[in-house]
């Protein structure tokens, strides 16, 4: 299934962005542990933890990722549900290719929360794997579904592949979400970068903000109100928009009482999907790039660099110089040459109503169908 992550176009626009700035100003981006062979151990069942251990941790590390909820699964639905995950087990070590894991959090304090819902700690909301084939420099991105089914490899529990990105006796989060990526995929990740959404924000308010233009007046809720026509936005407003599911459209002429109330009439705006939330995506990035032209002074320049440094966090085994190459070769990328995939899937429904994904394909044959890997 050929199916966008709602984030693929924002954190890959905007890894471009750090790299048609990376050779004027270096970022000093956190790092984090990222070693191999604490993922090797792992996989290979070497170090466990209990889920008691994981929440104590999670009690400890109020930074750490966590779920929205539990995903509870019955001993019955545990026996059936293993069954259908065939398809977790990678067939063969796919090895010709640098592997780039992405992770996008949703980490939400202070006006986040009141524009869109409190949510404890971070989630992984987005984790896509870049994938450069060693000998043609191709370029692929593969997205995995925050809710994808795995077994995780340190607490033997089932559960969403996004719950094995927390900090535990196992590993931290990264390394512990490399693992279930290699036991499901067979593509072992050399280097990861995570980013906050937060992060976002802070990258669009130190260029001003952006324009936004739109064809009828909408919202969503108290998180954002755009008018008809162009209009500069912050951070906020913006990704508010960017994420929108449930966007309302103005119905006649606005209207506002004496008390400043709004009285309008608005209706659940026809045909808003992934699609719509994507091409939102691709139009703030263009202007992001757009914006990025139109510095005027080195503290400009330095305020957006200062931006990027908030925002993401690299692994400890990712050189500067490395790190600089790879994002100044982004800066000239031909998204429409990359080629985009989310990994195969099919819905499960439990005893109470839950949809849960599994793969429906094994990897490394949907990647030789898509040509990304020769067979």
């Amino acid at each position: 299934m050929k199916y966008l992550s709602k984030y693929t176009y924002l954190l890959i626009g905007l890894l471009a962005l750090v790299g048609l700035t990376i050779t004027l100003v270096i970022p000093n981006f956190q790092r984090e542990e990222f070693s191999q062979e604490v993922i090797d151990d792992i996989i290979e069942g070497v170090t466990t933890t209990t889920t008691e251990a994981i929440a104590e941790e999670t009690v400890n590390n109020v930074e750490e990722i966590t779920t929205e909820e539990d995903l509870i699964i019955t001993e019955e639905e545990e026996s059936t549900i293993e069954k259908l995950l065939i398809n977790n087990n990678f067939k063969k070590e796919i090895t010709n290719f640098d592997v780039y894991m992405l992770i996008g959090s949703d980490e939400r304090s202070g006006e986040t929360i009141l524009t869109r819902g409190k949510v404890d700690g971070k989630r992984a909301d987005v984790i896509i794997l870049g994938l450069i084939n060693k000998d043609t420099q191709k370029t692929s991105l593969l997205s995995f579904p925050r809710d994808l089914l795995i077994k995780n490899n340190c607490t033997d529990k089932l559960e969403r592949i996004n719950a094995s990105y927390i900090k535990n006796d196992c590993g931290n989060g990264a390394e512990n979400l490399a693992a279930s990526i290699y036991s499901i995929s067979g593509l072992r990740v050399n280097h990861f970068a995570s980013f906050e959404f937060n992060g976002f924000e802070s990258i669009i308010d130190s260029v001003g903000g952006v324009e936004i233009c739109v064809d009828v007046t909408q919202k969503e809720g108290y998180s954002f109100e755009l008018q008809k026509g162009c209009q500069n936005v912050n951070g906020l407003t913006t990704l508010n928009w960017v994420v929108s599911r449930s966007t309302e459209e103005l119905v006649g002429e606005k209207t506002v009482d004496a008390n400043g109330n709004d009285n309008s009439t608005w209706k659940l705006m026809s045909g808003v999907s992934d699609l719509t939330r994507i091409k939102r995506q691709q139009y703030v990035v263009t202007q992001l790039i757009n914006e990025l032209g139109n510095f005027n002074s080195i503290n400009e320049l330095n305020s957006f660099v200062k931006a990027l440094e908030e925002a993401f966090v690299i692994d400890e085994n990712l050189s500067i110089n490395k790190a600089v190459e790879l994002l100044w070769t982004l800066r000239s990328f031909d998204m429409a040459e990359v080629t985009k995939l989310t990994t195969p899937i099919d819905y499960v429904t439990l005893e109470d109503g839950r949809q849960v994904l599994i793969l429906k394909d094994n990897i490394y044959d949907f990647l030789v169908e898509n040509s990304v890997i020769d067979s």
